[in-house]
């Protein structure tokens, strides 16, 4: 039977009973990777270019269709954006998943894996890839977002046809409402233990690159905390398979104008507080409250790495930076970790014999439709989401 373990306390669950231990952290799979090894598909197998190369160590078999396509993205160094003194900079661009990014990975397993109505909670990015991979599966899939997403993204999940909701009220509590209520659908939220299994697909396809060594430093962007758990997630197990020579520190750039992981980071707390964020243009991470911070955190005290705050102004500036140096459009949430790159390196954390992979998580080609059609989303007070679920999906 397949197990799910708490990080934090040690506690196992059969998977399919719990998301969340009951010391109220997130739970992962239980994975036995001490016999695994960087795969051979040199006679052009299934998988050879996506996340399913690493099948034997994922909670799902590779299907056909959209799923099958996540993954595999490029890494490459950019000595375009490299500063003097500084690391050998490495791009891992999650843009070129299916719709555009790193979530692409963790919606693959789940929905390989989930039968029957698929939900998620979701600003933009999470909720375009459940609608799309559902829609590819012949699965109907439920999406919440908050009621000031902009009317742009809105159409660009509509044109999947999920049942699309607009909720209003306090949308901070969704996350824990899907876990709380029977909504007749199998949320794959953020941190959603099938989520970070997928998620951890990248720090392989990293670490395999540099294969038979390893990045100094793995540097990406925090919302949630669920892609830092899943990179954590796969350094831990390719620790215990021996392939790697050294761990890569694990450094997390936040906006901020809402930080709360790098808060915490700096006042040495092993626990994430809430805050009262601002509003900032990395909206795919402002996230006042993540529900896997406390994993994060404990992924960058593990590997002796950091967590990193990037101004408005400098955000901005990266991301117009790597679009005219490096030719990678990203959004300005995905700017935030080449930016915290460059002030590690000028507080002396990286130096020029250092290899930094860098996780561009989204892209920013996604945006701009000037006449959305959003007839299709449905206006729904939180209170009313339960009833309006279930209706939507029976």
């Amino acid at each position: 039977m397949e197990q799910l373990t708490c990080y934090d306390c040690g506690e196992t669950y059969p998977f399919g009973d719990a998301t969340r231990c009951r010391c109220g952290e997130p739970l992962w799979f239980e994975t036995d990777a001490a016999a695994f090894d960087w795969p051979d598909t040199s006679d052009g197998s299934l998988g050879r270019e996506t996340l399913w190369r690493y099948e034997s160590v994922l909670p799902a078999t590779a299907p056909a269709g959209l799923a099958a396509a996540a993954g595999g993205t490029p890494l490459f160094r950019a000595p375009s954006i490299e500063s003097t003194g500084g690391p050998r900079i490495h791009l891992k661009v999650e843009g070129v998943n299916p719709t555009g990014s790193f979530k692409d990975r963790g919606t693959a397993v789940g929905i390989s894996r989930i039968d029957g109505p698929v939900g998620t909670v979701s600003h933009g990015n999470m909720a375009l890839s459940v609608a799309a991979h559902a829609a590819a599966a012949d699965r109907e899939a439920v999406i919440l977002v908050a009621e000031d997403t902009p009317d742009s993204r809105l159409a660009m999940i509509a044109q999947h046809d999920p049942h699309l909701f607009r909720v209003h009220g306090e949308y901070g509590r969704l996350y824990h409402d899907t876990l709380e209520d029977d909504l007749g659908a199998a949320f794959l939220n953020s941190d959603a233990p099938l989520r970070v299994a997928g998620q951890k697909t990248v720090a392989y396809e990293i670490c395999e690159a540099f294969a038979p060594d390893a990045p100094d430093a793995i540097v990406l962007p925090v919302s949630s905390g669920g892609q830092a758990s899943g990179v954590w997630k796969a350094l831990r197990e390719l620790n215990a398979a021996g392939l790697l020579s050294a761990t890569p520190r694990i450094y997390l750039a936040q906006a901020a104008r809402c930080d709360p992981i790098a808060q915490s980071y700096r006042r040495g707390a092993s626990r994430v507080e809430p805050v009262t964020g601002e509003p900032t243009a990395a909206v795919s991470i402002n996230n006042a409250d993540p529900p896997s911070g406390n994993r994060a955190l404990a992924a960058v005290a593990e590997t002796d790495g950091g967590v990193v705050s990037v101004p408005e102004e400098a955000m901005l500036a990266e991301r117009d930076r790597l679009a005219a140096d490096a030719g990678v459009s990203v959004e300005p949430s995905c700017a935030v970790a080449t930016a915290a790159v460059r002030d590690l390196a000028a507080a002396g954390e990286f130096g020029p014999d250092d290899d930094v992979a860098v996780i561009l998580t989204g892209s920013g080609y996604k945006y701009g439709e000037s006449d959305p059609d959003i007839s299709s989303v449905r206006e729904v007070d939180r209170a009313d989401v339960p009833g309006a679920v279930r209706d939507a999906v029976s």
